[in-house]
């Protein structure tokens, strides 16, 4: 191994994205290995990958340039403090939900750490990501992470570390957002009499559009519904019920509550 060699603890899904997107930036499948317990995930990843994957990390840790953390809140602390002796002088990536730095820090013995709060539409190279970094993390250890997480797609820095729980509200948590109304307007078409499969071509290319639209447009989103949504046309029927029901207002208390769960994460996992 050498100096470029990165670990992954943890084979999901988004390990599995950001090995996709180090292979085909060039990087070689020799210089990275997988910890995971799943017999599964590993030869999943072996077959596809044709990366290293294993069921426990040791010593090899310690040739290690990165480490990166993609494993479930929970099980974060105990698979830390098994390797925490081989990687205090290791850059640290993790993209753990809820877990906070300081917790991360503790259980390592490091202060190198960044964390990342990813999402999954990651998975074909259109992520969106929050990005901290320790004030001890130094300015290449920065530009590494950046590096990585930028083979998933694109990425915002933060300045503190509190808002990576806004970022899994927004855009962590915002592909379900605009799954479920996508799966609402299907619903509607089709019991409207569309074939399913109309409906999700109609749902797809409308949402694809107006995404399209909105990022080559100079024009804010209000004033581009505005341009939709005529007095008294079909469209403004339409946004009439959603105010009358007051759906804004559901939709940000709707994420309100999904950034207080993950600072309940933060909370539950990170204490031990």
């Amino acid at each position: 191994m050498n100096l470029q060699h990165i670990t992954f603890i943890g084979g999901g899904n988004m390990a599995s994205a950001i090995i996709s997107g180090l292979l085909q930036q060039g990087h070689a499948p020799q210089q990275i290995t997988v910890i995971d317990p799943s017999e599964e995930a590993r030869a999943r990843l072996t077959a596809v990958c044709g990366v290293d994957a294993r069921a426990v990390a040791d010593s090899m840790l310690i040739d290690t340039s990165l480490v990166v953390w993609a494993i479930k809140p929970q099980t974060f602390a105990e698979a830390a403090q098994s390797v925490a002796t081989y990687v205090q002088n290791t850059l640290h990536l993790s993209v753990a939900a809820g877990i906070r730095s300081n917790s991360i820090a503790r259980w390592l013995g490091t202060d190198r750490i960044v964390r990342a709060m990813p999402n999954t539409p990651a998975l074909v190279g259109h992520g969106m990501t929050g990005l901290f970094a320790r004030p001890e993390v130094t300015q290449p250890d920065r530009q590494r992470a950046a590096d990585i997480i930028a083979t998933t797609g694109d990425f915002v820095w933060l300045t503190t570390e509190d808002l990576l729980d806004t970022v899994t509200a927004l855009s962590g948590s915002g592909p379900a957002y605009v799954f479920y109304w996508m799966e609402a307007m299907i619903t509607a078409g089709t019991e409207m009499g569309l074939s399913r499969e109309q409906a999700r071509q109609l749902t797809q290319a409308t949402f694809d559009g107006a995404i399209a639209l909105s990022g080559a447009s100079p024009d804010s989103l209000q004033t581009l519904r505005q341009r939709v949504t005529s007095k008294g046309g079909t469209t403004h029927a339409a946004i009439s019920v959603m105010e009358n029901n007051d759906l804004r207002a559901v939709f940000i208390d709707a994420m309100y509550a999904a950034r207080q769960r993950a600072q309940e994460l933060g909370d539950a996992f990170g204490s031990a």
